[in-house]
């Protein structure tokens, strides 16, 4: 008898034709810092962070993780999010969480962008769960997409629209607001769950 979860089935938006009356800015991420309440995001540099990402690996260190802006399609407004890693330090906290929230909010305001994506190996249910707590939804899967490390990757296809952002943002500060932490640093409420009773998808079907 199998074992495997339930497929995850893609969130059902209407397809648009809409025309697109604001073009996107057509810039690229810049190499600047981003500060958030509890956390801080600086350009990589390997001469400066090496040490310090190799130490949060093993033990502890200044710089506790990294994650990048990957497909970035400046004139579509496209963009990705990946390439994360977080130290021992870093996992599983609010400053965590608010990287990741600092740099697609940084892609969706300060550059608008109309597309955030993530994508990982289908069977990595830890990073599809991940997806879904930062508020993207599931699109579908791409079977037999790349061949790594000599085995089948089928990819798993995530996403914030522009539309659905303002929704999905208000909600992180929802959640990263002080008053959601207790004295010990804890959340009193689940982001994945706040992020699953989003509004339906409100895109238009214009053609």
């Amino acid at each position: 008898m199998s074992t495997q979860a339930p497929m995850e089935q893609p969130y059902p938006r209407p397809l648009s034709g809409a025309p697109v009356t604001e073009l996107p800015s057509g810039l690229i991420p810049a190499r600047a810092p981003l500060r958030g309440h509890t956390v801080e995001l600086v350009p990589q540099d390997a001469r400066l962070h090496a040490a310090d990402l190799y130490a949060a690996g093993h033990d502890s260190g200044h710089f506790h993780g990294q994650s990048s802006n990957l497909d970035i399609n400046p004139l579509m407004g496209v963009i990705e999010i990946g390439h994360i890693w977080f130290g021992p330090q870093l996992m599983r906290t609010r400053a965590a969480t608010e990287a990741l929230y600092l740099m697609i909010r940084h892609a969706m305001d300060d550059l608008g962008y109309r597309r955030m994506h993530w994508r990982c190996n289908s069977l990595n249910e830890k990073s599809r769960q991940a997806a879904r707590r930062l508020g993207l939804r599931f699109e579908g899967v791409f079977y037999n997409h790349m061949i790594f490390k000599g085995k089948n990757r089928d990819t798993a296809w995530y996403s914030i629209l522009d539309d659905e952002w303002p929704e999905v943002r208000a909600i992180f500060e929802t959640w990263l607001d002080d008053a959601n932490f207790n004295d010990e640093g804890v959340a009193q409420t689940s982001l994945l769950e706040m992020m699953s009773q989003r509004s339906p998808s409100q895109r238009g079907n214009q053609s």
